[in-house]
């Protein structure tokens, strides 16, 4: 029996062998036929045919703008030894491909011709992973770089191995015949080049360069042949389009039609990992629509997907509130400064609440507002300053209502929260989800959730802060600088702040006004009633942080309060009484004379001086005609147009032009108390942004 079970697994064995040597034999010949140049051709006879590299590209990397200072040094690190214990290493995939287009790569691959146990022998700090395609995380510098070996791929395609093997040229490179052999393993053309930072020199065995060139995403085997292999490569092809705004082949595109639906095959865990990629690195809202383009969105978050399709025409889903949360999360993240799943998870889930159980704007800005100061009292402040204009958003918005109590807006900002918490059971359990789609009845859904349990439960911790005695919250911040090494860990507190953030953003671009259509933008509305003030939450928070400092000018905003009007009615009136300024205007004449005097004593041409000064009074007198009817007393204004100046004599007349000048000097005196005064006003009563200019961009 024993022998018969042998015998039978040994003939499966021949037969799946037999298998992939003729599939990947029919590869290289369909291949050959759709693509020349791609590193290999047909011939008569698979057996004898040969490889041509008349399609092999070397280019000087600096020709191309990518230098050695763009490699980090704990990499250098890493590179240098391995050549020094006698290997070729290279850096390859992604990075190089950012590199080019001069962007920063997530992270850093290296391929070596060591073998992976061979890797972890020089590092301390190393650790083997992975079953199907194992690497060696090397820990240096508080930064991990994954090595990968040449004989991996080998190993895993023993029987592609064997037909390349054959067509190895007699007169090529065994390094470049490497390099291409490990090219052929993967997916895309852009992702297949090599980087030799040793010889400065980038390697093209596929055309990746002309791709790249071209910004064209394509596969390097025919693209259902590619898909068939490695479904996971739809959503990789589609994270790559979405980040760097690749245009996809036509042959490609037709592929990732016909075999989406294959994707559900994969692990949970491996489409966790791809949405995270798509999501958390700042290229979220372009892969949502590329997602929904495909109709992979209804397979993965089909509550969305129905929301999306509800909104009828491109203008309406591209300015819907869950594409303006994506936008606005991806404007704070990017490759080198990624998120942790939990935030774009908890901004699901979020909007997933409102769409159930649409709520008041002004709720949804003090629940953000509180989020994001981590105060109850200092997020209901921000709130009550600066939601003054209406947000309108369909159906995620019912109303504004700006007049409710603090008890009022905690009862309801609590109920908010425990809507959010409740929602994220939609996202990680089945039946809740498909009860969840009784609202979109006609849209399809998969059933399928693959965010974890435990992810989950850590997003509902996020808003267990304002269920219960929420006026009492008070983590508070520090500062209002994201730490983006805390955000990428998952840290609550850190994610709560950007959450916060994203939806006071989102907010701010939903203002519309009253009688415009739903959900499309329009331009900025200005408030004029609110002098001018910064545009975004950070001076906001530096203002209220110096005001705290300041002890002494606790009073300073009722006081500026009464001056301005005194000031301004004294200048209405242009009246003071007749003592003081009496007062004012021998002080003004007494030092106008000593200034007079103190530049005759330095200049020996006295007749100069007093010539000019006659000329500057004359001036000046000129100057006064002019001044409004309104600052001088009725009587004597009536009387000096009456009667003229023959009427008084030459002595009254100085006199009275002096008393003139000196009100007019007078009134400029008081005009720049007021606005120093109401600058002072204004900073501390409208030190926190308005909504019109909150969020400006």
């Amino acid at each position: 029996m024993a022998i018969f079970l042998r015998a039978k697994n040994c003939l499966l064995c021949t037969l799946k062998s037999l298998t992939n040597s003729q599939r990947f034999s029919h590869t290289l010949t369909e291949q050959a036929r759709l693509s020349r140049g791609m590193g290999y051709s047909d011939s008569r006879a698979q057996q004898s045919s040969t490889i041509d590299m008349s399609g092999w590209k070397k280019i000087n990397a600096k020709r191309v703008g990518v230098t050695h200072s763009m490699i980090p040094a704990h990499l250098w690190i890493v590179l240098k030894i391995l050549q020094g214990k006698g290997f070729q290493a290279y850096l390859v995939g992604g990075c190089v491909r950012d590199l080019l287009l001069n962007r920063i790569p997530k992270d850093f691959d290296v391929v070596t011709t060591a073998k992976l146990k061979e890797v972890k022998k020089q590092f301390f700090r190393s650790v083997i992973v992975g079953r199907r395609f194992p690497i060696c995380r090397v820990h240096i510098r508080s930064s991990v770089v994954e090595v990968s070996s040449f004989e991996t791929v080998a190993k895993h395609a023993e029987e592609k191995e064997k037909v390349l093997l054959s067509q190895m040229p007699s007169g090529s490179d065994k390094k470049d015949f490497v390099c291409w052999r490990n090219s052929m393993h993967r997916d895309f053309t852009i992702n297949s080049l090599f980087f030799d930072p040793f010889k400065n020199q980038i390697c093209d065995y596929v055309n990746g360069l002309a791709d790249l060139k071209s910004l064209k995403l394509r596969t390097i085997f025919p693209a259902h042949l590619s898909f068939q292999e490695d479904c996971a490569r739809i959503l990789r092809g589609l994270r790559i389009a979405g980040r760097l705004g690749l245009s996809i082949s036509e042959d490609t595109e037709i592929a990732m039609r016909k075999l989406s639906s294959s994707v559900k095959s994969l692990d949970k865990s491996k489409i966790m990992m791809e949405l995270n990629y798509m999501l958390s690195y700042g290229a979220a809202e372009s892969t949502i629509c590329l997602l929904q383009r495909f109709n992979l969105l209804e397979l993965f978050l089909p509550f969305h997907a129905a929301y999306l399709n509800q909104q009828v025409g491109e203008t309406y889903r591209s300015s819907s509130m869950l594409m303006k949360l994506f936008f606005n999360l991806d404007t704070l993240v990017s490759c080198n400064q990624p998120c942790d799943c939990s935030l774009w998870v908890g901004l699901l889930a979020f909007h997933l609440a409102l769409v159930t159980n649409p709520q008041d704007a002004f709720v949804v800005w003090v629940f953000a507002s509180v989020l994001y100061h981590g105060k109850w009292k200092e997020g209901v402040k921000f709130a009550r300053e600066n939601a003054k204009l209406q947000v309108k958003f369909v159906p995620e918005i019912s109303g504004f209502s700006e007049f409710k109590t603090d008890k009022e807006l905690a009862k309801e900002a609590s109920h908010l929260a425990a809507l959010v918490r409740d929602s994220v059971g939609t996202l990680i359990d089945t039946d809740i989800l498909v009860r969840s789609m009784s609202k979109y009845p006609v849209s399809p859904s998969s059933g399928l959730v693959f965010v974890p349990k435990k992810t989950g439960n850590h997003v509902a911790q996020l808003f267990d802060v304002l269920l219960n005695d929420v006026e009492s919250y008070e983590s508070g911040r520090e500062n209002f600088m994201i730490d983006y090494f805390q955000l990428g860990k998952g840290n609550q507190h850190e994610t709560r702040f950007v959450l916060g953030k994203v939806i006071l953003e989102t907010l701010s671009s939903g203002l519309i006004k009253v009688g415009m259509e739903v959900g499309r933008e329009v331009p900025e509305v200005i408030d004029e009633k609110h002098d001018p003030i910064p545009s975004d939450l950070e001076k906001y928070q530096t203002e209220m942080r110096k005001d705290k400092k300041r002890k002494n000018e606790v009073d300073l905003e009722d006081k500026s309060q009464e001056v301005p009007k005194k000031r301004q009615k004294a200048g209405e009136t242009s009246q003071l009484p007749e003592g003081e300024l009496n007062k004012m205007q021998e002080n003004l004449l007494e030092k106008k004379k000593h200034q007079l005097q103190c530049q005759a004593k330095n200049d020996k041409r006295s007749g100069t001086v007093q010539k000019k000064s006659h000329d500057m009074a004359r001036k000046h007198m000129k100057v006064i005609n002019k001044v409004k009817h309104h600052q001088l007393h009725d009587d004597e204004s009536k009387q000096l147009n009456v009667s003229g100046s023959s009427n008084l004599s030459n002595a009254e007349k100085m006199k009275w032009e002096e008393k003139k000048d000196c009100h007019v000097l007078l009134q400029e005196l008081v005009k720049e108390k007021t606005e120093k005064l109401s600058k002072i006003l204004v900073e501390r009563k409208h030190g926190q942004p308005s909504l019109s200019s909150l969020f400006r961009r």
